[in-house]
């Protein structure tokens, strides 16, 4: 391989491929047009040996050989980024930076229409980017630079990532308004739904692995019960629908919830029992704990989550989070 033939934006542009599978995203994320992109590829071919990356119907896929270089080359980048880090300067006034972030559809309901709103006051020029994302491979993705940062409930990160608390939620349960048989037992927003009744009435379930067991479900077994789970769907969002046109029961984070008042014709009930409080962390690599870009935007997501609140819908399903 002739390595004076081999520049830095060759790799960037393998490292978007890598990322998004499509030229035209990989160039929107290297500030390259597609046919910029494509000739990068060939050279890149041409250098390798290797096609690299295959048309599969809508993306391009790539090879054996990509898939050996992906780690090697996404590290070199990371670590390129991070010395020039250290002595980098951050104005969110001027800068073009673009960041990833990632998060359910909760997080970005909750997390975005706030964050956006900031950053295109302080930072006109600043791109942000939200994708969702399992659970167990987003630490993966920070440390490959793929994601900047992450939004989760708590989870185990290796030590080379760190955390911050950024909220605290429950879960609580949410109806079409006016439903026939919460009302037939004089049930009003806000009150306990009886742990019978939870259970008479059907569910449909957030679940991304399609499981039918929430976390409500072992305390209603202690108590000899069990609910019907009648669907399962991987986003809040879609959960929040369907009980809007349905007579389903559905149970929502606390803050989605206030998000969601007043926008669809839905009350929100307490669950028959306490639900178990969660953290919602913001995680981010280690190292990266001195960039000031990522300490800026870090700031900028705990500033947006501490905003001032929607309109409660009931007193009593407000509680503590001391």
């Amino acid at each position: 391989m002739n390595f004076s033939a081999l520049d830095l934006n060759l790799l960037r542009v393998f490292d978007a491929m890598m990322a998004e599978l499509s030229t035209v995203r990989a160039g929107e994320r290297v500030g390259l047009s597609q046919p910029a992109v494509s000739s990068a590829l060939g050279r890149l071919r041409a250098l390798l040996d290797d096609e690299l990356f295959v048309r599969e119907g809508n993306q391009m896929m790539p090879t054996a050989r990509a898939l050996e270089l992906r780690q090697p080359i996404r590290q070199a980048l990371a670590g390129m980024e991070e010395a020039l880090a250290t002595t980098a300067v951050f104005d969110p006034a001027t800068s073009t930076r673009s960041f990833m972030l990632i998060g359910s559809d909760y997080f970005s309901t909750l997390l975005m229409p706030p964050l956006a709103a900031r950053v295109a006051e302080a930072a006109p020029s600043v791109t942000l980017q939200m994708i969702d994302h399992a659970s167990s491979e987003v630490f993966e993705m920070l440390r490959d630079g793929r994601a900047d940062i992450v939004i989760d409930r708590s989870l185990e990160p290796p030590e080379w990532v760190a955390s911050r608390k950024v909220l605290q939620s429950w879960l609580v349960c949410i109806a079409k308004q006016g439903h026939p048989l919460l009302a037939s037992h004089g049930l009003r927003p806000g009150d306990a739904i009886p742990a019978d009744l939870f259970c008479a009435v059907p569910h449909i379930l957030r679940s991304a692995d399609g499981s039918r067991t929430g976390t409500i479900d072992p305390a209603l077994a202690r108590l000899g019960l069990a609910r019907r789970v009648m669907v399962t769907v991987p986003h809040f969002q879609a959960v929040a629908l369907a009980v809007e046109s349905s007579e389903m029961l559905g149970s929502i984070p606390v803050h989605f919830a206030r998000t969601l008042i007043g926008r669809l014709k839905l009350d929100v009930f307490m669950p028959p029992m306490e639900s178990p409080k969660m953290d919602v962390t913001m995680y981010w690599l280690r190292r990266f704990d001195g960039d000031p870009g990522s300490a800026w935007l870090r700031s900028e997501i705990a500033h947006a989550l501490a905003a001032p609140e929607t309109p409660s819908f009931s007193s009593s399903v407000e509680r503590s989070e001391n």
